[in-house]
C-alpha cells in the first residue's frame, strides 16, 4: 500500500517541468513514439530530487521523452522511468 501511494505521489509531482533537461515527462505512452529503454536511480530526500535524477538520466540516453512506472522508499528513494524516441 505504500508503494502505490508513493508512486501516485511521484506521479502528481511529475506534472512540473524541468526545462533546463531535453526529456519531457508524460504521464502515458506517446502517440509515435517507440520505447527505447528504462533507466533508474535513486535520490536522497524527496520525491522532487527523485523525479530530476530520472529526467537527467532519461536526457543522457537521448529520450525525447519519459513516463516514471514506479517509486518507492522512504529515506532513500528509488524510481524507474520508461524511455521513448
Amino acid at each position: 500500500m505504500k508503494t502505490i501511494a508513493m508512486t501516485i505521489a511521484a506521479l502528481t509531482l511529475a506534472t512540473a517541468s524541468f526545462s533546463t533537461l531535453a526529456a519531457t515527462e508524460v504521464q502515458s505512452a506517446p502517440a509515435g513514439q517507440q520505447t527505447i529503454g528504462v533507466v533508474s536511480a535513486s535520490s536522497n530526500g524527496d520525491l522532487s530530487g527523485l523525479q530530476s535524477e530520472l529526467n537527467a538520466k532519461a536526457a543522457q540516453a537521448g529520450a525525447s521523452s519519459y513516463r516514471i512506472i514506479g517509486a518507492s522508499g522512504n529515506n532513500q528513494m528509488y524510481g524507474t522511468a520508461e524511455l521513448y524516441k
